[in-house]
């Protein structure tokens, strides 16, 4: 008698392993017992309507009863899924789950958390099943939560049921890289290049950045969160972030084919969880490599728990056909954000399609990218890719210290430093063992940053690519008096800030910043700025005169490609020269 696997078609990566191994991990790392375990239930009809139709449900309902041969034939009629006969009632579960999650998360229960899920679901389409995928339980979650949404989607296929199911919804941010090759990866679709912004009300709330070839690494993923996600993010300023965490897109992959270490979605999630009050949800999609997908899953949940990032290494800066797609997004998307509106550099007049002829391309698409899980994979499997396992994180049993004269309060999970040596040298003397080199950041008087918005332009565009690449051993956080940097925003930067040097921070300030200082320290979430309006244009031609200038000597600090710098640099000496010229005829 052969088996439901023997008759019908089976997926040879989608399996149940993906969240054995996962949890396994989690076990063993000792971060599983520091979780809430939030209970989990089976979603509602009204619950799936919320991004499906009617008739797709109820045809999907019917799954469970149907012949073998009769479920083969309904697998047929829709792209790369397989249905099997309880299928149903495991995407129910993933859905009900990725909702509690939710509830958790907006009510306080928890802070933030991840679930682990599957069937995945971000391919999925209103009436359609696709690539694996039977329910969108992201989209169907945004719906339920009834916020401003920011969707960041790191999985390595375009998640395009996602992008379709919001594309004219101005409350919903979509944010996803894909792997992507001139349109020659699945899902093969014209929707999925940069210039795909959403439509109607929703122009500009679709954000897609193609990878157009294979082997993108750390620097490339976090150029790309410098110089597009991060400014529109706070610019949009959500209420609820989800992760559609999809780990294909790391090391190992044998969908991928990228060379991102498993410790950068570390520093992902951290950049992440700045926004949104720290309101974050992650839902496992995608990632079939057991190995690099149990150690990404790890490294993602420790963040998520408070303990500091781990160490970065070797930035440099993004490869060119990283730059090329920075550039492309942020030409697509400048008429719609206000933190893009002084972007010099040309705008790109023709998609990415444009340059790769499909239609001699049609054998070598369909054999490499032409199914999700097939063909790609099988290449892969011929292949073997080494990585250094991520190396173990600190979580020191004292988080923070103070050395604050004794009448003033801080908040009572802070350690007072209590000896005869003066305080600051006190803190220095415990660090000392840990320190490398130094990352000094002072917030002086803002000449450059006459706002909040310049300011966080200035944070997320200059400082944090030029301290990410520096790599120090410590942070220095000096506020002096009338900075005219205000408390949220001092939250926010010493938040971003210690994703570096493994948390390793030390503030020298004022006694009116001690409060909000000590809390971020601690990692309680940084207070929301609101939707940020738009930076002063001598703000930004300021900034943009520094990046220009330093971009030679650091990688991280560029978002063009050469042949766009360039022309950016002619561009911006008219520009200025136009300036002058209107200046001295006004005088």
């Amino acid at each position: 008698c052969k088996t439901v696997d023997q008759i019908l078609p089976a997926c040879k990566i989608e399996v149940p392993e993906r969240l054995t191994v996962s949890h396994t991990a989690l076990q063993e790392e000792g971060l599983a017992e520091r979780c809430v375990s939030v209970p989990i239930r089976q979603a509602t009809d009204a619950e799936i309507l919320l991004a499906h139709s009617e008739e797709y449900l109820e045809a999907v309902k019917k799954t469970p009863h149907m012949s073998l041969d009769e479920l083969r034939t309904f697998t047929q009629q829709y792209g790369d899924v397989y249905f099997h006969p309880n299928i149903y009632h495991c995407a129910k579960l993933a859905i009900g789950a990725t909702l509690q999650l939710v509830d958790s998360v907006m009510t306080g229960k928890v802070r933030n958390g991840m679930a682990l899920v599957r069937p995945p679901g971000h391919h999925s389409q209103r009436s359609a099943a696709n690539g694996f995928c039977v329910f969108n339980n992201v989209a169907i979650a945004a719906h339920y939560a009834k916020k401003q949404v920011l969707i960041v989607d790191w999985d390595v296929h375009h998640g395009q049921g996602v992008q379709f199911a919001f594309e004219d919804d101005p409350s919903v941010l979509y944010f996803s890289w894909h792997r992507y090759e001139h349109q020659g990866f699945w899902p093969n679709l014209r929707e999925s290049d940069y210039d795909s912004v959403g439509k109607e009300k929703g122009a500009g709330f679709n954000i897609n950045v193609p990878w157009n070839k294979v082997g993108m690494e750390n620097s490339d993923y976090l150029s790309v969160f410098f110089h597009v996600l991060l400014p529109i993010a706070y610019e949009f300023s959500p209420d609820l972030v989800f992760v559609c965490a999809g780990f294909d897109s790391a090391i190992g992959d044998p969908e991928g084919h990228m060379c991102a270490t498993p410790d950068i979605f570390a520093h992902l999630t951290h950049l992440l969880k700045s926004l949104a009050g720290g309101k974050l949800c992650a839902v496992l999609e995608g990632g079939y490599n057991l190995t690099s997908l149990a150690q990404s899953v790890c490294q993602t949940v420790q963040t998520l728990l408070g303990d500091p990032a781990p160490q970065t290494s070797e930035l440099n800066g993004p490869c060119e056909s990283a730059l090329e797609s920075i550039q492309c997004v942020r030409s697509a998307h400048k008429p719609y954000w206000a933190c893009l509106k002084h972007t010099v550099a040309p705008p790109v007049s023709e998609p990415s399609t444009k340059r790769c002829k499909l239609a001699e391309k049609e054998e070598g698409v369909q054999a490499e990218g032409g199914q999700k899980g097939e063909g790609d994979g099988q290449k892969a499997e011929e292949e073997e890719v080494v990585w250094m396992k991520p190396p173990s994180r600190l979580a020191p049993p004292v988080h923070t210290e103070v050395a604050l004269p004794a009448d003033l309060e801080v908040p009572d999970r802070c350690d007072r430093v209590r000896s005869s040596l003066a305080p600051t040298l006190e803190i220095l003397q415990r660090l000392s063992v840990l320190l490398q080199s130094v990352c000094v950041c002072v917030c002086v008087p803002p000449q450059g940053c006459s706002d909040v918005a310049g300011l966080m332009q200035a944070v997320l565009c200059l400082l944090l690519p030029l301290a990410y690449e520096y790599d120090p051993g410590l942070v220095l956080l000096v506020r002096g008096p009338g900075s005219g940097v205000g408390k949220a925003a001092w939250a926010q930067i010493t938040s971003l800030l210690q994703g570096l040097a493994q948390g390793h921070t030390l503030a020298l300030l004022q006694e009116e910043a001690v409060g909000t200082t000590a809390a971020s320290l601690l990692g309680d979430p940084a207070p929301s700025l609101g939707p940020l309006g738009a930076p002063l244009p001598e703000d930004m031609e300021a900034m943009e005169r520094l990046r220009q200038r330093l971009q030679t000597h650091w990688g991280l600090l560029q978002n063009a490609g050469e042949q766009m710098i360039t022309a950016s640099k002619e561009t911006y000496s008219v520009t200025q020269m136009d300036n002058n010229i209107l200046e001295n005829q006004n005088s």
